[in-house]
This record gives C-alpha cells, structure tokens and sequence, in this order.
C-alpha cells in the first residue's frame, strides 16, 4: 500500500511538471523556434539586472581601464544596432571585467554581457571581440537562460517524482535508484547547454557579418580558447563543447550563410 501510495504522488509530481513545462510556450522571432519559457522578457532584465553587480564582483569588479571598456562597449552596441538583437526588447549592456587571468566572457538574461580582461587581452583583432560579443548577444535574443530555467524545473520535478516513486525507507538500496535519476537529469541539462552555445555560435555568424565584422575572426576565437584550456577533458560532461568541434560548426555555418564566400571589407 505504501509503494502504491508513494507511485501515485510521483507519478502527480511529474504529470504537474510535464504540463507546466509544455503549456508555456512562446515564439521567439530572432531563431524562429518555439520554445518552452515560463518567464518574461521584463522578468529575463530584472533577472540580469539583479544578479550583475554580484557576477561582476566576482570577477574582481570592473576594469578601471575606461578606453578599453568603452571599446567593448562600441563593438557591442554596434552589434546590437545593425542586427534583430536591436529589435528585441532587451536593455544590452557591456561591461569589462578586472580579472586579469580568467579566460571568460559571460551574458545574463536581459542583455548584461560581460567579458574579462584576461580573455580580451588574448584577442589580437576588433573581429574577434565582436565574436565573443556576437556569441555571448545570440544567447541573449535566443533566451537560453529563461529555456535553462524552464527546463532545470522540468527536471527537478521529474527526478524529484522518480525519488518519490522509488524510494522506500525500509530498502536503503532504493536511494541508487534515485541518484541515478538525479544524475540522468543532471546529463539532460548540459546536453541542453552544449546545443546553446552551438546555436549562439551560429548567431554570431551572422550578427557579426550584419554589424561588419568578419565572422571568420571567431575561427581564431576557438584556437585561443583551446590553448587557453577551453573544452579539456570529455565533452559530454561539460556545458561548452569542445572549441575544435565548436570550429567545425562555425566554418559550417559561415558556409552555409555566405555560400560564395565571406564578403569583402569586413573588419577582421
């Protein structure tokens, strides 16, 4: 009776989470995809908005070097401005970070994107920042944070079910059962990661082209981050892909958008 019992709940918890999940669901015009979100855009900016001053802070705050942020701040808006980014509702802002040896650049939902001095010191060109820009813009409009969000609860619900349904007091081996649940859950969610940064990659393709840059500067972006240690060890334990498969993908997509080549006079 009890095992019954605890099925029945589980199996409530996860019909209340499947249906929550699958009825909020909104076009997003910038990718063209219907996507599974339960927040809104005004939510995504108050959201990024909230969490900026402790995310900066933990990059040692902001570079005091203002010629350079205010170029990060230029190639940015840029994007922005000559790409459907500047179409969306979104408050872009770009900040550069003090952290000298961190090879990082990050966006929160809403439009703050920001990148650290360790990783802009490594670029060579204003191509290869618009990339990173492009890259870190296209989760943005893509909203991957507020399709994160929507999801993470998916799972939690789904796993926190199949605890419920599994776990008997009286059988302490019943306890794998749920952590491997937890775990299968845990994989589902950075198998969504990886596929995010690859669509974010192939936004930048093309808002970079928009605003005038060379997309193929974002080819040079992949081979800094892999000396830099970007993507080591197994891939299917890590949010990012690895930047070799990651290169395979751009020059993928810079030849399905410029079938005849990459136009000339783009700013490398």
């Amino acid at each position: 009776m009890r095992n019954s019992l605890r099925f029945l709940v589980g199996l409530m918890i996860a019909a209340f989470s499947l249906i929550t999940y699958w009825c909020n669901q909104e076009y997003n015009p910038v990718t063209g995809e219907t996507q599974h979100i339960n927040m809104s855009a005004d939510q995504e900016i108050a959201l990024g908005l909230q969490a900026a001053p402790e995310m900066a802070q933990q990059y040692g705050g902001l570079h005091p070097d203002q010629q350079a942020a205010a170029k990060v701040k230029e190639i940015g808006q840029r994007i922005v401005q000559n790409t459907s980014a500047g179409e969306t509702p979104y408050q872009f802002n770009f900040h550069l970070l003090a952290d000298e040896s961190t090879i990082n650049a990050f966006a929160l939902p809403g439009g703050q994107v920001f990148i650290t001095a360790g990783l802009l010191s490594k670029l060579q060109t204003e191509g290869q920042v618009a990339g990173v820009l492009g890259h870190k813009i296209g989760h943005v409009v893509a909203r991957h944070s507020a399709e994160q969000i929507a999801k993470s609860r998916l799972t939690q619900g789904l796993t926190g079910a199949a605890a419920v349904a599994t776990y008997d007091p009286q059988n302490p081996s019943s306890a794998s059962t749920a952590a491997a649940a937890a775990m299968i859950g845990k994989l589902l969610n950075l198998k969504y990661g990886r596929d995010d940064e690859l669509e974010s990659d192939q936004l930048s393709v093309m808002f970079t082209a928009q605003a005038g840059y060379d997309p193929k500067a974002m080819l040079a972006v992949m081979q800094i981050l892999s000396e830099s240690g970007g993507g080591g060890g197994p891939e299917f334990f890590q949010t990012h892909p690895n930047p070799a498969n990651r290169r395979n993908r751009i020059e993928a997509a810079i030849a399905e958008a410029f079938p005849n080549g990459v136009p000339q006079g783009l700013i490398p």
